[in-house]
């Protein structure tokens, strides 16, 4: 499935859109910082297929998005480009999920703004005194160290970003070398280096500090790669408890990338939430939505594209395990 590809206009710029599908409940994807809407690639695609409209944004300075220097690409200044970007593309409250720093952005827009969406999911996502995350530091704090050796080319970048991808996912065969590479792409040449540490220095922790979580009524996913690297493991709970109206579902077996580690069934607890589902358990402990309606027959087209969540979140229950193509 091939995205209808959008620039839209935030102010100081534009933004970059995939989008998948036409109709039903709007969900919108935000990657995390070092990603773009590159990783979205596996899961809007399928819930474009159960309905929805999906559109995965890259986030203002990231991927495809316009990155004028004098711009701030702090997750307070993102929160305000993205509504900017929901009124453009006429996006009503639609289900926003956030891995990683895209998350924090979600959970902005929540507190500033919560007419603008209709439910929140927050995947592995920094909070209270852990923004900016460990990698982000690590970035940060190799400004001086790189600044005379790393000068031009994509391989200037990789020392740098490389382990913050490598670390997103729990197996490595998840993250290869061609991979990689791809995400390292937006920042080909010698201003790459330098808005990738522009970036990293735009991340300031007090954006998410000062909100007041358990103001946020929004009803909230919070989904758990329970091998997050750089993310422990209590923040779930402390996130989840948090909030005015959150749940928590934990994937064992996956890192901070869970759109690379597991797709399927994170697009199949994005649609179940959106569609208003149920929360199950099954024996290994792990939530699932299963909304009425979603068939398990795998001979049913969707559903065994989207397989539902049971066990270990990187068995291949569908036999559907993402390959990592870059198309």
């Amino acid at each position: 499935m091939h995205p209808d590809q959008l620039r839209v206009a935030v102010g100081p710029g534009a933004v970059h859109v995939d989008r998948y599908g036409h109709g039903g409940t709007p969900v919108v994807l935000l990657h995390g910082f070092g990603t773009s809407s590159f990783l979205w690639r596996h899961v809007a695609p399928r819930l474009a297929r159960l309905g929805h409209t999906a559109f995965a944004i890259d986030m203002f300075g990231y991927g495809e998005s316009d990155r004028p220097w004098d711009s701030d690409f702090g997750v307070a200044a993102q929160a305000e480009y993205l509504d900017q970007a929901l009124i453009s593309l006429r996006v009503g409250r639609p289900v926003v999920v956030g891995v990683g720093l895209g998350g924090a952005v979600a959970l902005r827009l929540a507190a500033t703004r919560p007419e603008r969406l209709s439910r929140l999911v927050l995947v592995n996502t920094p909070a209270f005194d852990l923004l900016p995350g460990r990698e982000v530091r690590m970035v940060q704090a190799a400004t001086a160290r790189f600044a005379l050796r790393i000068s031009r080319g994509v391989m200037g970048v990789a020392p740098l970003l490389t382990p913050v991808l490598r670390d997103g996912v729990a197996d490595p065969a998840a993250m290869p070398d061609r991979l990689v590479a791809r995400y390292l792409a937006p920042y080909v040449g010698r201003d790459g280096v330098r808005h990738l540490l522009v970036l990293a220095g735009s991340v300031r922790g007090r954006e998410v500090e000062e909100l007041l979580l358990g103001a946020i009524v929004t009803p909230t996913l919070v989904v758990w790669g329970s091998r997050d690297r750089w993310l422990e493991s209590s923040l779930a709970d402390r996130l989840t408890g948090a909030l005015g109206d959150a749940r928590l579902v934990r994937l064992p077996g996956v890192g901070r990338l869970v759109p690379e580690e597991a797709p399927a069934e994170l697009a199949n607890l994005i649609h179940g939430f959106a569609a208003q589902g149920q929360v199950t358990q099954d024996r290994s402990g792990v939530g699932a939505y299963r909304p009425d309606g979603m068939s398990n027959d795998p001979a049913d087209p969707v559903a065994g594209d989207v397989a539902p969540l049971h066990g270990d979140a990187t068995a291949d229950t569908a036999g559907n395990k993402p390959s990592n193509e870059l198309d």
